[in-house]
């Protein structure tokens, strides 16, 4: 009878045991989700894949010293049947679009499903700082070939409109120079935004230096910076080599495809489309 109530005894406390245990890991995940959750502000950074002029590859990158690497989780709330309507739509127009923009492709790859782009930014310009830098082959011409860039990308009509006199203390953009990455690549984008999407800054960084070692011409760090601009108002990567968005950037102009895709990511609200 002993070793009975023994064996109970034995029992009863592994039960209480691996119940208090399980108990404790799910706080333990719970907290984790309330601590992304209790910033003032929570900001989601993201970093681009930027583009080789040459035969680049992609790869993870830093984040900037203002961003977080990890994604903020938005409070789980009940969508409004409203809001339910307009996310069925948008789902609707990415899926009419295929073919005709990447935008489906760059939702379908994102981590979170949602639209990042700036927001009401065709009457207040974005501010962006061009910096000079003493690194090595940098040249005053390359401050002219970004300006073209960012002229191209306005010029297709894309609802952004930029100043590119800002000063280093008030830019939201900044651009930045380095002789050359140590990874297959000419430049690179980093971007934060907040939880509902809409981009607050961003650093563009673009060598001075292919990866192999060959200085870059004006006409290359145009062409870097045409993809680096595309990242800068939301869009990532195309599966077409035609488009400057191509990961392996080999076009040196805009694509039909390209300015389509921009221009529908504008007409659609950021944020989730889940």
């Amino acid at each position: 009878m002993s070793d009975r109530r023994l064996s109970a005894l034995t029992v009863g406390v592994a039960v209480f045991l691996a119940g208090w245990i399980l108990k404790d890991s799910i706080s333990a995940v719970a907290g984790h989700v309330v601590r992304h959750n209790t910033a003032a502000h929570p900001v989601s950074a993201a970093t681009r894949a930027a583009s080789e002029v040459a035969a680049p590859t992609t790869a993870p990158l830093p984040t900037t010293p203002t961003a977080t690497p990890q994604t903020v989780l938005p409070a789980a709330t009940e969508l409004s049947y409203i809001d339910q309507l307009a996310r069925s739509d948008i789902r609707r127009r990415l899926r009419a679009s295929v073919g005709y923009t990447y935008l489906d492709e760059i939702v379908a790859e994102s981590t979170d499903s949602a639209l990042h782009r700036w927001d009401d930014r065709s009457t207040t310009p974005v501010r962006v700082y061009l910096g000079q830098d003493s690194v090595e082959n940098f040249r005053p011409a390359f401050l002219g070939s970004v300006r073209t860039a960012f002229e191209r990308w306005q010029d297709a009509g894309v609802p952004v409109r930029f100043d590119l006199d800002a000063d280093s203390d008030h830019a939201e953009v900044a651009v930045h120079w380095k002789e050359r990455f140590n990874i297959e690549r000419t430049g690179q984008t980093d971007l934060a935004w907040d939880n509902e999407g809409r981009i607050q800054r961003a650093l563009i960084t673009i060598a001075t230096f292919d990866p192999g070692g060959r200085p870059l011409s004006p006409d290359d760090v145009r062409v870097v910076a045409l993809h680096e601009i595309g990242h800068l108002i939301g869009l990532d990567h195309s599966t077409d080599s035609t488009d400057i968005m191509f990961a392996k950037t080999r076009a040196r102009d805009l694509s039909p495809r390209d300015i389509r895709t921009a221009m529908l990511l504008y007409q659609l609200a950021p944020g989730s489309v889940r």
